[in-house]
């Protein structure tokens, strides 16, 4: 396939998809016209990439993993393992950190809808029905 059928089946822009192959994430063939080939595999390798990147991995450390996925060796598995496993150990804190705060966003709106209900509560009956409705009510009441 060539790179702007890659780009839509992957949702990289072409742009994004040269630089991938620049930093040595990806690899093409060429036609002789100069024109990238891909194949069905690398599919999955961009989407791949993809999700690396959105996971705040570097470039760099991908194209450290990535020759041990395409050229398998005992010391690039190795040294890939390690680097997997460093990426995989920040990426556990960073899912920790994110459910510590949506806890916190779930606790803050918890406390405000028992706020809103004891404003109802309190409320005058033509109050009520305007928080119910989802209308303001006018302030000093």
């Amino acid at each position: 396939m060539r790179i702007g059928e890659l780009s839509a089946r992957t949702g990289a822009s072409r742009r994004s998809l040269r630089y991938y192959e620049e930093q040595g994430l990806l690899v093409s063939s060429r036609s002789p016209s100069g024109q990238r080939h891909y194949e069905e595999e690398h599919v999955q390798r961009v989407r791949l990439v993809r999700a690396f990147l959105a996971a705040d991995m570097s470039s760099g450390t991908i194209a450290e993993m990535v020759p041990c996925m395409a050229e398998p060796s005992e010391d690039r598995a190795r040294q890939a393992l390690e680097i997997m496993g460093r990426e995989r150990a920040r990426l556990s804190g960073a899912i920790d950190s994110l459910a510590a705060a949506r806890d916190a966003l779930d606790r803050l709106i918890e406390d405000n809808h028992a706020y809103l209900a004891r404003s109802a509560d309190d409320a005058a009956p033509e109050d009520t029905a305007r928080l119910r409705r989802g209308t303001p009510v006018p302030r000093g009441r």
